[in-house]
């Protein structure tokens, strides 16, 4: 019965997809308003099928419906409530489910939120690009992916559950729906991007309509990523949190550009420049996703996260590339029309800042990009199979993102006209005596190495450099200050800044040592913490069986251990983390006493100074994106409109 249901609500919404598709071509071709109007109802079909499929499924995973394929393949009763409800997205058929439903999700709120223009051809341009969106990965629902497959169990079965290192940690629950969010939250500005190109209305009022839904994409993704490295970081049990995974990268690589159109998009707005840059900074973090789609669902790279081989590869290649042609295309189209009206009156200006700002970001995704598909190139050319690891990264990265922190903290201080050297040398002492601060600590207290305490420096720098506008702010109208473009735009700034100094002497100052413990009382002691081993603990779940080894960590016991899944004899490690804000102490057990004669447990320790800096971090580049989306309660002076990380108040 679910199987059936399933695929009638998969049809369903294939044929509302195609219909609204249809619709809004003819309306837009022939000028009828009422086709245009109609577009309200077919979403709300739409987002019935969406919901309707995705509510079986998950009907089905609850009640271990095994005569439906997806269920038997990766649903189990051995599974935990909330892990069984997280396997629909678990594997490929069920994410694309999910992807389904927060796109529709999208359409829903474009809809509802343009209600009284859908006869504007801007409007109609947009919510066509949707209706096609949604029309493809319809289809990859009712051709290759078939989620709702039919299958025939014996008395008896049960399936295999979820990948074991996908129902070990709590984030398995919101790190993937949170990344989605963010991933398709980029088709909403993209469908308007080319709306603006198709219909000839590439001034600034599309960057108008479409300012908040980036930002709401934007700052899903940055969650996702965040938590998704922080999944990584307590799971996995290797010490690390981000290991350029092509699948880590692929989730990257949309960030960096949207990033850098939030950016870009200021001078639009003040100057009226850079129309082409906004366009084709738009278009590629859409066509980004589908990448990363196509690297993920493919299976073409090998990555821990990647899911297995399927037919919907060369499906979603021929989509990325449609869209690349499509968007260069229509670009290349309104060249003439997209040439600025505005210049930059001197390199040393804001403008002049963030047009180095955006050819930074550029050129960081190209490495990231070459790095994550140049395996795959060579393996389609000649046939061999290699591997781009992370010295490549760190190297071909560390240069950009210094000159990144540096553009960073000096942009607040810089006017939109030409810099007065002046006010120029009085809006840098502050940040420049922040950085020499942080300069001086961290060598006080141990650090090492040019490049670690180079990054704490200017993440000092950059730090000051976005307090200066906040206190400014804050003292000119409380709290309220904090809200609005500007100002949320330096708390990202500053939770960057946080970021960077954390994951520079997190990666640079590890220590990571192997002990083995024979019995209850032996110690061991690693960068000044004392270790005690208090013996082992078996204990039975329905869905593994966890040897757990007891350990104190400076008087305070965990118990990291191995788990054992029975189907198939799957072993995985639980790492336990003692976690502070100085530094992390991390226990991932590699052995325990077995029949084979050995009589060890042996376990790794990393000691990692201030990872707890990277999820604060983060949280503070999420909060400011949300400050950012409120509007400022101060008058704004007069202009043509703040960015999205502009500082008001300083003199154009």
């Amino acid at each position: 019965m679910n199987a059936a249901l399933g695929s009638g609500f998969v049809a369903l919404g294939l044929a509302a997809s195609i219909v609204g598709l249809a619709a809004q071509a003819v309306g837009l071709a022939t000028g009828r308003a009422r086709l245009l109007a109609r577009a309200p109802a077919t979403v709300v079909v739409l987002a019935v099928a969406a919901v309707g499929q995705v509510a079986v499924m998950e009907r089905a995973l609850i009640t271990r419906d095994f005569t439906v394929a997806y269920v038997a393949q990766h649903g189990s009763h051995r599974t935990p409530a909330l892990f069984n409800v997280a396997t629909l997205w678990s594997a490929l058929e069920g994410s694309i489910l999910l992807w389904v439903l927060v796109l529709v999700g999208y359409l829903v709120m474009v809809a509802w939120r343009f209600r009284h223009r859908l006869a504007d051809p801007l409007v109609g341009w947009a919510l066509l690009v949707l209706f096609a969106v949604c029309t493809f990965f319809f289809v990859l629902l009712a051709g290759p992916a078939h989620p709702f497959a039919s299958f025939d169990p014996w008395p008896g079965y049960d399936g295999p559950g979820p990948n074991p290192l996908l129902q070990n940690h709590v984030l398995m629950a919101f790190h993937p729906p949170i990344l989605y969010l963010g991933y398709v939250g980029f088709t909403v500005p993209f469908a308007f991007a080319i709306g603006a190109l198709a219909t000839g209305r590439i001034g600034e009022g599309w960057l108008v309509e479409t300012r908040r839904w980036t930002l709401l994409a934007w700052t899903c993704l940055t969650a996702g990523i965040i938590l998704g490295a922080w999944w990584s970081y307590e799971v996995l049990g290797w010490g690390g949190y981000w290991a350029w995974d092509p699948v880590e990268n692929v989730s990257f690589l949309p960030w960096l550009t949207g990033t850098a159109f939030l950016h870009s998009v200021m001078v639009q707005e003040r100057r009226g420049m850079l129309r082409v840059w906004n366009l084709s900074l738009l278009c590629s973090t859409f066509a980004l996703t589908i990448l990363g789609t196509f690297v993920t669902r493919s299976g073409v790279l090998e990555s821990v996260h990647s899911f297995t081989e399927s037919g919907i590869g060369p499906l979603l290649l021929g989509f990325f590339a449609l869209v690349a042609a499509v968007s260069v295309g229509l670009i290349a189209w309104r060249g003439d029309d997209l040439r600025s009206e505005g210049s930059m009156a001197s390199p040393v200006s804001r403008t002049g800042a963030f047009l180095g700002n955006n050819l930074l970001f550029g050129a960081f995704a190209f490495v990231v990009l070459l790095g994550t598909v140049f395996p795959l190139l060579v393996e389609a050319t000649t046939g061999d199979r290699i591997s781009v690891g992370n010295p490549y990264f760190e190297k071909m990265t560390m240069p950009i993102g210094f000159a990144l922190l540096f553009l960073m903290a000096i942009a607040p201080a810089l006017p939109w006209g030409r810099a007065d050297s002046g006010v120029l040398s009085r809006g840098l002492l502050a940040p420049a005596a922040t950085g020499a601060a942080a300069l001086l600590v961290a060598v006080a207290v141990g650090s090492r190495g040019w490049a670690p305490t180079l990054a704490v420096g200017l993440g000092g720098f950059a730090a000051g450099g976005a307090l200066r506008p906040l206190l400014r702010a804050v003292r000119s109208g409380g709290l309220w200050g904090l809200l609005g473009r500007s100002s949320g735009g330096m708390v990202v700034h500053l939770g960057v800044a946080i970021v960077a100094v954390a994951f520079a002497c997190s990666s640079s100052f590890i220590r990571q040592a192997e002990f083995r413990f024979e019995a209850p009382g032996d110690q061991a002691t690693i960068a000044g913490h004392q270790l005690v081993f208090d013996g082992l603990v078996e204990v039975e779940r329905p869905e593994k069986t966890e040897i757990q080894v007891g350990l104190f960590v400076d008087g305070q016991r965990y118990a990291p251990a191995i788990s054992r899944f029975p189907f198939g004899g799957r072993t995985i490690g639980t790492p336990a983390t003692r976690s502070s804000w100085r530094d992390d102490v991390q226990l991932a057990v590699l052995a325990v006493p077995d029949d084979r004669g050995s009589a060890s447990t042996v376990v790794r320790v990393t000691v990692q100074p201030l990872v707890w800096w990277l999820w604060v971090g983060g949280g503070v580049m999420v909060v400011g994106t949300l400050l950012a989306a409120v509007p400022a309660r101060r008058r704004k002076p007069a202009g043509r409109g703040d960015g999205v990380f502009a500082t008001e108040g300083v003199k154009r």
